[in-house]
């Protein structure tokens, strides 16, 4: 019961953070930027005053799907920020460029969610594993009791650690972002509160995940080995 009630207050909290995310990029995006700058022009030009020239910006499919891909070096935009001329697509494409700045100067919790990533991806596919097992009489493959805790609190801890590393990598680019906007002259002081706004319910997100994590955590930990003396 208590990890039903773990997953139903985070997951309410989820929804209503997107739901607040979707409002205010909505809202931010019916005022025009007086720069009249598109989000593209925007993130080429951040990266051009940070002296990145090996970065692509692009144009990719979806609402709110914008992100950085270190592998490849590309800023991804959706097409309501790439072609967005407004306080919203302005902050999206400054925050995902933060990113790239990041990159570029090996910024120390970018260096350290990247390490993580395929550690996170194993963790991911050996709890779910291990829990499916569970569904069908035969808890963690056979293993003794104690073993599958072990097993399942390491696991997910990996996957606890990656969300809160990811955090200040998140809170650093639209850091960064803002910064960058501002002192640029690209945004007025009203659309510069817009953006602000917009980037601070889109780390709520984040938030809300690393919370719903670290409580999942600590049920596992309360469960397997809360009762030992």
């Amino acid at each position: 019961m208590i990890l039903i009630l773990i997953v139903v207050v985070f997951g309410i909290a989820g929804f209503v953070v997107s739901r607040k995310l979707k409002s205010k990029f909505k809202k931010y995006s019916q005022v025009a930027l007086k720069a009249n700058l598109s989000g593209a022009e925007i993130a080429k030009l951040m990266l051009a005053d940070n002296n990145i020239s090996d970065v692509q910006v692009l144009s990719v499919e979806g609402q709110l799907t914008d992100h950085y891909n270190p592998g490849n070096r590309t800023v991804n935009l959706s097409p309501d920020v790439y072609y967005g001329r407004n306080a919203a697509a302005a902050a999206v494409a400054s925050h995902e460029c933060g990113h790239a700045v990041q990159h570029a100067t090996s910024y120390t919790w970018l260096n350290l969610r990247s390490t993580l990533v395929p550690l996170q991806n194993s963790a991911g596919k050996i709890l779910n594993i291990v829990l499916i097992a569970s569904l069908f009489g035969n808890f963690a493959l056979g293993l003794p009791y104690e073993w599958a805790g072990y097993i399942i609190v390491g696991a997910y801890s990996v996957l606890t650690l990656f969300t809160i590393v990811t955090l200040p990598v998140e809170f650093d680019a639209s850091n960064r972002a803002l910064a960058w906007i501002e002192t640029r002259n690209i945004v007025t002081p009203d659309e510069y509160a817009m953006s602000k706004d917009s980037l601070k319910w889109a780390a709520m997100t984040y938030v809300v995940a690393a919370l719903a994590s670290m409580a999942t955590l600590a049920y596992y930990i309360f469960m397997f080995f809360g009762n030992r003396d």
